[in-house]
């Protein structure tokens, strides 16, 4: 390969200027991220070793290698781990694949000012860290196994790199940073040395530094680290600084996680894993993604560093490590899926997730609100995916309703513990908005009665819905579906009379609207569910609710028009001087004018809108013009 220059692409342009004219309170998380990265590549060595022994044969005795050079005034961070060819050089650097990164950088015109962001690692993008500190960054690299010749990339982020064939005695990778004006600091021993402490104390593989001490004619390797897995160690013996520490080690997240879980299982099989939940939801959580999830060790070798086999897709926000000491260490990605070993593992692991929820949702009410703000909405996917936990998710979920303030919410413990004593179901509203759902007509007779409704609101509420459909021996009852039965002590029979002469007193306008709105309802009848309003639309039980059919719109799905049943309400003063004028006859036309404008309301009202949104404002219009 011929010496080439060429340029970054754009992201990796616009990444690289925030990085070096950013203002950071600790510039020394760049020797942390390229430690790390150090780290990642020589597990990904021992893991593709398995297969080929040359790998582990050429690299020797895995280590990262820290060397100053004062008057260079460079300082190195080598490993020999799997390295990295030309081709993969171009791919992990010179671009940036990773959409959530873009999609980062897209919005920072949104967001705060580049000084107040704290990215690095965040996005899996801690190599281009280095030049916080360099003026000039050198990779001498050549990947593991046999044929692969070394390359050597150089940069001094100003947009521009150049690229090489070079001479490497050893697989792995050299970083070398040609320090800023200022930072020389960071040829100082003392300063390596803390920042290593404090920073990558838990890596596993010896960290050295050649160190002369006092009196010494010749320096020596001395290794920094304690080589001590953190999830090895009993809790009592890991620092809240060090679980945090390699937190920020696996997840690539700069914020402290929100609640960290650690254990040791035993009995039918053997295990220890140390679990995080983060304290912030990734841009990204909803669309598919390989960032890192679980990471699988086998007798603390490393095999995988996204195990999706070991928790449920409604889990995935979860971050750590699990290491078993019974599974083989030549496992497959083929095998892991069917192993029953695996399936113990994950069946643990969820039960363990499971209860350190519920516990901060008893003990840390205020944790817990953080927790389900930021993945609510994925938790309550279990509620499908894993009905063997269904019980347990309810109880972590979380809703709105007529009875909590801004931004709080009542659980279903909760709702059930305050229900009046005539209420026999629990009631919720399904809507596109919380703002909608606070405004429904439909919630009128029920708060006559103070009877709380839980407001579905988030757009996954449509799935959830059909899998919540009771909760301690009480069904679930949408309030806009089928005819609303709330009893007022009176006997069956005398309240069904009651109803029958209404409706035979509303007859005629009853029939006049069935028939000029045919095309557009399946039915209209007097509403039970209305105090104030005129009118409200219902929808038939078991049949397709109406943010269900916008949702399948909005994805171009083909969706049947579903007529929905128009309920008016019969002490409202338009719909009494419509029964006049359906009474006296001779007023079709101007009758019929407020029918539609009656079905157009109760549409606009559930969040739809009116089929004819033209005409329905023509309406409107010549109307108010007739009442000025």
């Amino acid at each position: 390969m011929a010496k080439t220059t060429r340029k970054f692409k754009a992201e990796v342009r616009q990444l690289l200027d925030l990085v070096v004219h950013s203002l950071y309170s600790k510039k020394e998380i760049f020797l942390r991220e390229l430690i790390s990265n150090a780290s990642d590549a020589i597990d990904r060595a021992r893991f593709e070793s398995l297969t080929d022994k040359s790998i582990a044969e050429d690299a020797g005795e895995w280590r990262i290698r820290i060397e100053t050079d004062r008057e260079a005034r460079t300082l190195t961070v080598s490993d020999n781990g799997i390295g990295m060819s030309g081709e993969e050089v171009e791919k992990n650097i010179g671009t940036i694949a990773n959409s959530g990164t873009r999609n980062f950088l897209a919005s920072l015109a949104e967001k705060k000012p580049a000084a107040d962001l704290d990215f690095i690692g965040q996005f899996g993008v801690g190599f281009y860290s280095a030049f916080m500190a360099a003026d000039r960054v050198t990779l001498v690299t050549r990947r593991g196994g046999k044929g692969h010749a070394a390359v050597r990339w150089t940069s001094s982020g100003s947009g521009s790199y150049s690229i090489e064939e070079t001479e490497k005695e050893g697989p792995g990778t050299d970083v070398v940073l040609t320090l800023r004006e200022g930072l020389d600091e960071y040829l100082e021993e003392g300063t390596i040395r803390r920042v290593v402490k404090q920073y990558s104390d838990y890596i596993e593989y010896p960290i050295v530094m050649k160190t002369a001490a006092a009196g010494d004619r010749e320096s020596r390797d001395e290794t920094l680290n304690s080589m001590k897995a953190v999830w090895l160690k009993p809790k009592d013996q890991v620092s809240p600084e060090a679980y945090r520490e390699f937190y920020r080690h696996i997840s690539h997240d700069f914020a402290d996680p929100l609640k960290v879980i650690h254990f040791f299982a035993e009995g039918a099989t053997e295990f220890r894993a140390l679990l995080y939940l983060p304290g912030h939801a990734p841009f990204d959580l909803l669309m598919p993604t390989d960032s890192p999830g679980l990471h699988l060790y086998v007798k603390n070798v490393f095999i995988n560093d996204n195990c999706r086999e070991l928790l449920p897709p409604y889990l995935r926000f979860v971050r750590g490590v699990v290491d078993s000491s019974d599974l083989p260490l030549n496992i497959s990605r083929e095998v892991l899926q069917d192993h029953v070993l695996i399936r113990r593992i994950r069946k643990s692991l969820v039960g363990r997730i499971l209860n350190a929820l519920t516990e901060m949702a008893e003990k840390e009410p205020e944790n817990y609100r953080t927790f389900y703000t930021h993945f609510g909405r994925v938790l309550k996917e279990g509620l499908h995916l894993d009905p063997g936990n269904a019980d347990k998710i309810k109880e972590l979920l979380r809703f709105p309703s007529t009875k909590t303030g801004e931004g709080t919410t009542v659980s279903l413990r909760d709702y059930v513990d305050r229900m009046p004593s005539g209420q026999k179901e629990i009631y919720y509203l399904n809507a596109d908005g919380l703002e909608t759902a606070a405004n429904s007509p439909h919630l009128e007779v029920f708060k006559s009665r103070d009877y709380e409704v839980l407001f579905l609101a988030d757009p996954i509420d449509e799935w959830l819905a059909p899998h919540l459909t009771e909760y301690d021996g009480k069904k679930l009852r949408a309030v806009d579906r089928g005819e609303i039965d709330l009893a007022d002590g009176e006997s069956p029979e005398k309240e069904e009379a009651g109803k029958k002469a209404v409706s035979e007193e509303h007859r005629k306008l009853l029939d006049f609207i069935r028939e000029q709105l045919r095309d557009d309802i399946s039915d209209v009848r007097l509403s039970s569910r209305l105090t104030d309003s005129a009118c409200c639309l219902a929808v038939d039980e078991g049949a397709m609710s109406p943010g269900m059919e916008r949702m399948l719109q909005a994805l171009n799905q083909p969706v049947p028009h579903a007529k929905r049943i128009l309920e008016i309400n019969p002490g409202h003063p338009v719909v009494k001087g419509m029964k006049k004028l359906a009474e006296q006859g001779g007023q079709e036309d101007l009758l019929g004018r407020y029918c539609e404008l009656l079905h157009g309301q109760a549409l606009l009202v559930e969040g739809s809108r009116p089929g004819d949104p033209a005409r329905f404002t023509r309406l409107l219009s010549d109307l108010m013009a007739k009442s000025v």
